[in-house]
């Protein structure tokens, strides 16, 4: 196992509104950057699954990392009420304990 591997990581599933779909994933991919460049994310993978469940992979340093990241204010409230807006149903959030690491990179 990679010794980089975050300590908290998790799934995050949605089924969107027909037609809604651009509009999520640019408000997701906003936020997203975000999240990374100014609370301590680790960054995000987004997946549209063959169910129509589309899915987001999280990681962040810690479970108390990503509290603190979402408990200050917005880093883009219109970019989250954007994405709130295109999701149709949100299923519960997945909390993931990693036991080996060995996914490349994205290019």
């Amino acid at each position: 196992m990679s010794n980089a591997t975050p300590a908290f990581c998790a799934l995050y599933r949605w089924r969107l509104h027909a037609g809604s779909e651009p509009a999520f994933v640019e408000a997701w991919s906003r936020v997203t950057q975000l999240l990374r460049a100014e609370r301590g994310s680790l960054g995000s993978r987004l997946h549209r699954g063959p169910d129509d469940i589309w899915y987001s992979y999280t990681q962040w340093p810690s479970a108390a990392a990503k509290a603190e990241g979402l408990a200050r204010p917005s880093v883009d409230p219109e970019a989250w009420q954007r994405m709130r807006d295109c999701i149709a149903e949100s299923l519960p959030e997945l909390v993931l304990e990693p036991v080996a690491d060995f996914l490349a990179p994205l290019p």
